[in-house]
This record gives C-alpha cells, sequence and structure tokens, in this order.
C-alpha cells in the first residue's frame, strides 16, 4: 500500500514582513522663481535621528514582550517543545487508538500527528485535511465517527486520531509480518512509520527504512520524547530482570560466539545491530521452545533461513516473542502450541550463516532485547 506523504510542519522562523508605510502626502510648492531659499536638514536628522527612533521602538519592543517571539528565533528545523496546543481530553482517545497495537504506542501517534500538522487543523492543500491529513480515499477507508456525535470527518480531532491509528495498526501488522518472515530489518515502529511514509511495497523492496522516508521517520523520533511522559502507557523495559519472564536455553550448551549489539556481519560486510545472539552447536543439535507459547512462523527465509517465531503472551502487559534461526529442519508448523523444552527444530547454517550455529531473538513488544538477561543458567 502506498499512501501519500502529507507536508509536514511549515517551517516556522523569519521576521513577519513589515506592513506597508503609509503614503506620503506631498503638498504642492510654488514655482522654482518663488519659492524661498532653506537651508537643508543636517546629518543628525538624515542620518543618526531616524537610528534612534528605531532603537527605541525596538527596545520598547523587547520590554513589552519579553524578547522575540517564537516564531522569529525558533529554529525552523527544531522540534516543538510546547505541548500546550494538545488537548488533555484527546489522551484516553490516543491511547484508545493504538490500544491493540504494541509497535505504535500513544506518543509515537502524538508525534507523528505533531509531525503531519503540528496538531493545527488548517492546511494549505485543499486534498489534505484535518490534523492528520488525510486524503479523500484515505479517509474512506479508515475514517469512522469514532466520538458518535453523528458525523465522520477529518476535521474532527478524535475521528482523526482514531482513524490514524487504525492505520498505523494495519501498517504495523504487514512490517511485523515482513520481518518475521526475514524480509525487512530494522526498528518495528521506523518500518511502521517508514510504511506510512512511502507504503509497504517500498519498505519491502529496500528490506529497511528507505532513503525517502528517512526524514519523515527521524521527524517524528525527534518529537516523541515530548508526549512519552504525556501519554505514558506502559513502565519501562524489565530488561528480563523479572524472575516470571526468565527462559529455559533453546540449546543444550549456552556458547555464545557473536553477542547482542552492534557488528560488522562477516558476509555482508555491513554494520548494523546484531539483533540476537549466535550460540554455536553442531548441525543437528537440538533446539527447544524456551517457553510456552504458540508458533507464529515456521518456514524458510532469505536471510534467516530455516526459521521459527514464538509467540508466548503477554509479560507485565508487553508482547514477548522467541525467535530461532538458520536451522536444518523444522520439526513444528505455525499455528502449534509448544511448551518450554519442547523440540522445534535442529541446529543448521541456511539463510546468510558461515557454519552451524542458532541466531536466538528476544523480542520485548516488537523491539529487540539482550537475550542473555532473558535467559535462566544451564546445569
Amino acid at each position: 500500500m502506498s499512501s501519500n506523504i502529507p507536508p509536514a510542519d511549515p517551517a516556522v522562523g523569519g521576521v513577519p514582513e513589515r506592513a506597508d508605510a503609509e503614503p506620503v502626502v506631498r503638498t504642492p510648492q510654488p514655482p522654482n522663481g518663488d519659492r524661498p531659499r532653506r537651508r537643508g536638514p543636517g546629518p543628525f536628522l538624515l542620518i543618526v535621528a531616524p537610528a534612534l527612533l528605531a532603537l527605541v521602538g525596538v527596545s520598547g519592543y523587547l520590554a513589552l514582550t519579553g524578547g522575540l517571539s517564537p516564531a522569529q528565533s525558533q529554529d525552523p528545523d527544531a522540534a516543538p517543545t510546547d505541548i500546550s496546543n494538545v488537548d488533555a481530553s484527546y489522551v484516553p482517545w490516543l491511547r484508545k487508538a493504538t490500544a491493540d497495537c504494541t509497535v505504535v504506542t500513544p506518543a509515537v501517534l502524538a508525534a507523528q500527528i505533531d509531525q503531519l500538522s503540528g496538531w493545527n487543523d488548517d492546511s494549505a492543500s485543499l486534498s489534505q485535511q484535518g490534523i492528520a491529513r488525510f486524503t479523500d480515499a484515505q479517509w474512506r477507508r479508515w475514517g469512522k465517527d469514532a466520538d458518535g456525535n453523528g458525523r465522520s470527518t477529518p476535521h474532527d480531532p478524535v475521528d482523526a486520531i482514531m482513524a490514524l491509528g487504525r492505520q498505523d495498526c494495519s501498517l504495523a501488522k504487514k512490517v511485523t509480518a515482513l520481518r518475521t518472515e526475514g524480509a525487512v530489518n530494522g526498528d518495528l515502529t521506523d518500518l511502521t512509520l517508514a510504511a506510512y511514509a512511502v507504503g509497504t511495497e517500498a519498505v519491502a523492496k529496500a528490506g529497511r527504512v528507505s532513503g525517502s522516508a528517512r526524514t519523515f521517520v527521524d521527524g517524528v523520533t525527534g518529537r516523541r520524547p515530548q508526549y512519552d511522559a504525556l501519554v505514558r502507557r506502559t513502565p519501562e523495559d524489565t530488561g528480563g530482570q523479572n524472575a516470571s519472564a526468565l527462559l529455559s536455553p533453546p540449546v543444550t550448551t549456552l556458547t555464545i560466539t557473536s553477542p547482542f549489539g552492534s557488528r560488522k556481519h562477516p558476509l555482508t560486510g555491513v554494520t548494523k545491530l546484531h539483533t540476537g545472539v549466535d550460540f554455536g552447536a553442531p548441525k543437528g543439535a537440538q533446539v527447544s521452545a524456551a517457553r510456552d507459547g504458540r508458533v507464529e512462523f515456521a518456514g524458510m527465509t532469505t536471510a534467516y533461513g530455516l526459521r521459527v517465531v514464538i509467540d508466548h503472551g503477554t509479560i507485565d502487559g508487553k508482547r514477548l516473542e522467541t525467535t530461532y534461526s538458520h536451522l536444518s529442519a523444522l520439526q513444528v508448523t505455525a499455528g502449534q502450541s509448544v511448551t518450554a523444552g519442547s523440540p522445534i527444530g535442529l541446529v543448521g547454517s541456511t539463510g546468510l550463516s558461515t557454519g552451524p550455529h542458532l541466531h536466538f531473538e528476544v523480542l520485548l513488544d516488537g523491539q529487540y532485547t539482550d537475550p542473555v538477561p532473558w535467559l535462566r543458567p544451564t546445569g
């Protein structure tokens, strides 16, 4: 799906244009022969007096206003820090719009609207309407009368918030599926925002956040911190320290050959986040489920080779998933329920791999996290 990128906030800054000066009224003068001779104004009146008058005017203005207005002094590219333009009554709707979507949080949705319109309903474009800048075609697909006031319009902020939430959550499901299959890589929130900006097909083709979407994604990301406290929905990540969240080892011996973190890929040469931990193990070694759950995906992917993704439900309100990649054989199918320690596949070297090992990932609310703190120690 592709969508037009609504224009970002118009740049602020610059000094407002001066109003036109009043026309000078000239008094008719007698012919030169009858005009009395006068000495012209001196340098003081021509140069110094106007400068003093301007200085007095500016000083008076600053004294009255306390300085330059934000519109005159703010960096055009800086993210706004004032959130007073967000009505507090919108916060429950921001939460409701993202209640069924762990990838898009209320703060992300608020920052996205800020990036699109600055929470201003006015738009210079006739085709993009309301605070979420919906086109007519987009509104026909996503718009509803969310607040039950008898009308559905992109100019109703509540309707717009809920509609944008529906659109984003739909995109989040698509990019989540793409990443589960190994077709794309990156942060799910960033990928969702990129899909909003340039379309899911463009993200799939690029395999990541494309350059054409980067400006929009970075703009939303830059605005997000100011909304975190306002619409916070969940506590900070536990980082796997909650005893109830500990996982069983996926292989018998946990020999780490490549840890979680930034690294240069041994085959592609690209330096990026290594999203899991590589455990060295011989080909054919047993791989087991780390926790009770349901198999979300089991199949062949390009980069990860044979791959299994297990959904373990929620931990402290957050969705927990584990992945097992580069397998030589699968022992489960999608939709199957598994218990901790049950066999799911065999160690292999399929996909982009330099030798037999298990690439193991832990995702909390769709975000990669270091798997090591989650794992119970062996023997």
